[in-house]
């Protein structure tokens, strides 16, 4: 919080800077995985609206705090607003930086949670595949964002599976967690 303050001084409240936003962004992440969402949601619109005037609707870093407001939303479960900021954000990111950027695969992975909770799995599912094939062509294949995913995608089979008792989603669940967990003792 003083950090934002030395900012806000240093730029003042009518010269907005993407410093002060990336401040308002990164406070109101804590207060969100400390689970104080009326403290967060201000700084998140905040500084999402300097961003709108310091860097465009157009920047990558806008689109991050989209995908970052969205993920506010639905941790509260406002997912029907959550999933137009998410495809908002999916849409920046493939057109600035590319369909087969890393960044992009994360904003395919975040859209793709958000239909695994609604039980949309036959939309989560393409999501996840091509999150990780991305991932899988342009990181090393011990990265920790790899190993989100397969889980994530492991976590789906086995949660279409249970919801429709098919036996090759249990093996394609099975599949992924020895891959995670794989994944997970090399990283150690």
């Amino acid at each position: 919080m003083r950090s934002l303050t030395i900012l806000e001084q240093t730029f003042g409240p009518e010269h907005p800077h993407s410093q002060v936003a990336s401040s308002l962004n990164n406070l109101a992440e804590l207060y969100r995985v400390q689970g104080r969402y009326s403290e967060a949601e201000p700084l998140r619109l905040r500084g999402l609206e300097i961003e709108k005037e310091t860097l465009g609707e157009n920047h990558p870093q806008f689109a991050s705090s989209l995908n970052n407001l969205a993920l506010l939303y639905e941790s509260q479960g406002r997912t029907s607003e959550a999933e137009p900021l998410y495809l908002q954000s999916l849409q920046i990111m493939e057109q600035q930086l590319g369909a087969d950027h890393p960044t992009t695969a994360t904003s395919l992975n975040n859209l793709a949670e958000l239909y695994h909770s609604q039980g949309r799995y036959g939309e989560a599912e393409p999501l996840y595949l091509q999150s990780l094939e991305i991932l899988t062509a342009k990181l090393d294949l011990n990265h920790p964002n790899i190993q989100q995913v397969r889980k994530n995608l492991a976590i789906l089979y086995d949660s279409m599976a249970t919801q429709f008792k098919l036996q090759e989603r249990y093996d394609k669940a099975v599949k992924y967690l020895e891959k995670a967990i794989a994944l997970h003792q090399l990283a150690k």
